[in-house]
């Protein structure tokens, strides 16, 4: 006997009312199995997989790439090949869903296996030359797929967490048909295929005038969070010069014995540490201002968000309690954490509650840029390219290292002078960086 069962968006986390559709990874027609992935949500601290509670066949999904739907919303409508289950008690009173012959059947509320990350890929399906038979991959990679007439679920993935690049698409539609298998598919019902461009040259394709890509997922949070912060903070942006000689003899002293201990040691930590000491005497940037309460909210906690790209955007992972923790362990903690960014694995609890944020580019840092501080921050430090360049010491213009440090602060909040005192303090630190090992 079959019946309709409506499964509705689960309890995501604490305080996580509403979650935005980054895509879908079933359509209906497809048959799914127990803790199969269906859908990936996007929250305000995470991107989050939801899987199938049970066995079934997919018979309508409700929501677009890109609508933020509420908790407890339907999100997909199965028909169940079972016989009707006793009416079981409704998560925190939720309503049930209907079945077909008006009866009510019990929703999936807080049931459903909720990831913190993306699954990895299915066994290759031998039957049908699968890599997956339910690909994962960005909207943007997707309709590159359709406008090659290139099946998703035959290409090779070398992504993060078993992703389809568009690299992978265009790879795969080079590639011999016997190397690929049978990767063309049939343009779908009631679709035509898009016209293939005109060939410019042999074996050449002309671009099309535009491509159109869903605005969705963490880009939209990203973009979101950018407008609150330039559209509330007052920012102002103080740039120096910062001489580098004496911390790069230390990293290379210290490098040696941090590898003993299995750690890479790079610039990074000594300017969280650098920064941690300087907010320690200007505890006015280790503030938020809680706009509710008209309230500044003085933190005597050091959490240090680090700016981390990644394939889907950009992400702050947080090093807490960094004030507590040694040089090594916090080059430790930052590789962790940028390396669980940057795979898709960040954790709820590393993406939020910073205090004060870093923001650097390594070696495509450039001249100087104004970062935009994380807002409810009042204060953000970008950190640019080491350069080496000539400079003046002791009245003789000699090679030097140097680098360019860009803070932008709040000026509701910080003074000018208070800024700048900030600024050359955490300076100073890091032109006599010995000092931050005592």
């Amino acid at each position: 006997m079959t019946r309709r069962w409506e499964f509705r968006l689960p309890d995501i986390g604490e305080g996580v009312a509403e979650g935005e559709i980054v895509g879908w990874l079933v359509k209906p027609g497809d048959t799914v199995r127990e803790d199969e992935p269906l859908v990936e949500m996007m929250t305000d601290k995470a991107t989050v997989t939801i899987t199938a509670p049970k066995a079934g066949t997919v018979v309508e999904t409700r929501g677009r790439i890109g609508e933020v739907v509420p908790v407890h919303s339907v999100l997909v409508v199965f028909q169940l090949d079972d016989a009707p289950a006793a009416a079981a008690p409704r998560a925190n009173g939720g309503q049930g869903g209907r079945i077909d012959g008006g009866g009510e059947a019990p929703v999936a509320m807080a049931v459903g296996d909720i990831e913190e990350t993306l699954p990895g890929i299915t066994a290759l399906a031998a039957a049908h030359r699968y890599y997956n038979e339910k690909p994962l991959a960005t909207p943007a990679t997707r309709k590159l797929a359709r406008d090659m007439n290139v099946d998703l679920r035959r290409v090779p993935p070398s992504g993060p967490q078993g992703r389809v690049t568009k690299t992978d698409v265009a790879s795969f539609d080079r590639a011999p048909a016997t190397a690929r298998g049978s990767g063309a598919r049939a343009p779908e019902a009631g679709r035509q295929p898009l016209p293939m461009p005109a060939r410019a040259a042999a074996g050449t394709a002309v671009r099309p005038r535009e491509e159109r890509i869903p605005f969705a997922g963490l880009r939209r949070k990203i973009a979101q969070k950018m407008s609150l912060s330039t559209a509330t903070a007052a920012h102002f942006t103080f740039v120096e010069e910062c001489d580098v000689m004496e911390l790069k003899a230390l990293r290379q002293t210290l490098k040696g014995p941090a590898e003993a201990q299995g750690v890479s040691l790079n610039f990074l930590p000594f300017i969280i540490k650098a920064v941690v000491a300087s907010l320690k005497k200007h505890p006015m940037l280790n503030a938020t201002l809680d706009e509710t309460t008209g309230e500044l909210v003085l933190q005597n906690y050091y959490d240090i968000g680090i700016a981390t790209a990644t394939d889907a955007g950009l992400l702050v992972p947080v090093v807490k309690g960094a004030d507590s923790k040694s040089l090594l362990d916090i080059a430790r903690e930052v590789d962790r954490l940028a390396s669980e960014a940057r795979a898709g694995k960040a954790k709820l609890e590393d993406l939020h509650g910073s205090t004060f944020t870093i923001t650097s580019l390594g070696a495509h840092g450039g001249l100087l840029a104004t970062p935009i501080i994380n807002f409810p921050e009042v204060a953000v430090l970008g950190v640019h390219q080491m350069k080496t360049k000539p400079v003046v010491k002791g009245g003789q213009i000699v090679i030097g290292d140097v680098m360019l440090l860009s803070l932008s602060f709040d000026h509701r909040i910080v003074d000018g002078h208070v800024g700048a005192a900030f600024a050359y303090e955490v300076i100073g630190y890091l032109e006599h960086p010995a000092s931050l090992l005592l």
